[in-house]
Formats: structure tokens, sequence, C-alpha cells
């Protein structure tokens, strides 16, 4: 009898104290990558209706380009400048049927095209009016959005046009170890619909995944796992009352072994 209820006591303190598994937690637990299966270069992005443009056009008789550069529209009559000191240049909003207004040129298509594409079409078309043009787009607006159970959500501007899924989870600080590794959600609107898939993060072929680049307004959800579902349920004075629990269990298995 004494020995049951010694028992009964280990096993119920287990059962609330008891831990996740290390394949839970861990990431990257497969085998370790070969060199047959590195992962490629991501694609480039394509732009797409909504994206916000910065373009500028130099060279080396900046009069000559002058006129395809609009600065930033200011009440007074010096330039807009940034904290850092740079000029602010106009950007240039890509509208619903794919294009954008340029100066001189006029309307120019550039939804489904790369930044190399955009770039080689806008050299080719100021060339005829300008000596050697050098043209520099950028994506002024390439956010994600990373939510649930990590240590910073929000939504982050990304300088470059490229990042990881890893990287953006390295911007929120981390899963917390309430986070599923194993099939983290990346929701992604294309052509109109949102589309979903999983990342396991838990493998490291992760870095082979088709979602692994991630893409412009692309929002990624870690979501809680059981330990934090179950968690969410408790009242809150269950932690002491699990303790009070135990400890009277001890003392009873004390008092019946004496």
């Amino acid at each position: 009898m004494k020995t049951r209820i010694l028992l009964i006591s280990i096993l119920t303190i287990a059962i609330f104290t008891s831990c996740a598994s290390r394949k839970d937690i861990v990431y990257f637990q497969d085998e370790p990558i070969s060199e047959e299966i590195l992962m490629s270069e991501p694609k480039q992005l394509l732009y797409k209706p909504d994206d916000i443009l910065t373009i500028n056009v130099s060279a080396l008789d900046p009069d000559t380009v002058r006129p395809f550069n609009l600065p930033v529209v200011s009440n007074n009559t010096t330039n807009v400048t940034s904290a850092q000191g740079q000029l602010q240049m106009q950007t240039y909003l890509v509208d619903y049927d794919g294009n954008i207004e340029f100066p001189v040129l006029g309307k120019i298509k550039v939804s489904g095209l790369t930044r190399t594409e955009l770039t080689s079409l806008l050299v080719e078309k100021i060339s005829t009016m300008a000596t050697d043009p050098i043209v520099n787009v950028r994506l002024a607006n390439f956010t994600i959005t990373i939510i649930g159970e990590v240590s910073r959500p929000g939504t982050f501007t990304i300088q470059d046009e490229r990042i990881t899924v890893l990287e953006a989870l390295g911007l929120a600080n981390d899963l917390t170890i309430f986070g599923k590794r194993k099939n983290v959600k990346l929701i992604r609107e294309i052509d109109g619909k949102k589309k979903f898939a999983y990342i396991d993060l838990t493998s490291v072929n992760v870095v082979n995944s088709p979602v692994y680049y991630l893409q412009q307004n692309d929002v990624i959800y870690v979501e809680p796992n059981k330990a934090k579902v179950r968690s969410s349920t408790y009242n809150q004075n269950n932690g002491v009352l699990i303790s009070a629990i135990g400890t009277l269990t001890t003392i009873l298995a004390v008092f019946l072994i004496k």
C-alpha cells in the first residue's frame, strides 16, 4: 500500500513537470546536407501592382539626365533630405494595371519585370536622349510580417530584395520556447489569392524549400505548441494548487511509511 502511494505521488509530480522532447525544440535534426543538394540561388523578385519603386538616373553629365529624376515635392526651395543627409527621390507606385508614370518617357509597364529587366528597359529608352545613363531601381516597400510565438513580432522593412525565412525569424529574435518548429506557416498572395505553405524548421532541408526565400508582403505565423495551448486554459492559481497537492502527497507518504 505504501509503495503504491509513493508511486502515485511520483507519477503525479512527473505528469505536471514533464518537459517537451528534444524533437519538439531542436532545429535541423536531419542528416547533414550533401553537396549534391545545396540550395540554388533565389529568383529575382517580379514587380507587381502596389509596389513602390525608387528610380534614380545618373550620368557623367548630370544635366542630361536631370529631367528623368523627380525630387520630393517640398514647400520651400531647398532640397528635401533624409536624416542621413541623402537626397530623397520621388517614389513611383505601380498602379493596378502594372504601370508607372515616368518623367519624359511617360507610362511604362513594369509589372512582371525583375529589377534587371526594368533597369535594362529604362537604360535603353533613356540612352536615346542621354549618353551612358546609369539607372538604379529599388523596391521601397519590401516588408514582411512575423506574428505568433516569436520574441518580437511585427512588420519589418527589408533593405535588400532578398531575405530567407531564417533571417526573417532572426529579425523577430527567434521563436519562443512555445512556438511550433515543425509547421511554421507562411502566407503569400499570388495573383490576388492567399496561398499557404508550411516550413519544418527541425529539418536541414528547410533551405531547399521553395518558400525559403521570402517575397514582399509575406506573412510568417508561428503557431503555439500544445504546452502553450494547455496553459491558456489553466487558472492562474493552478500552479499553487499543484504545488500544494504535491507537498500534501509527500507528507502523507512520509507518515504512512512511519
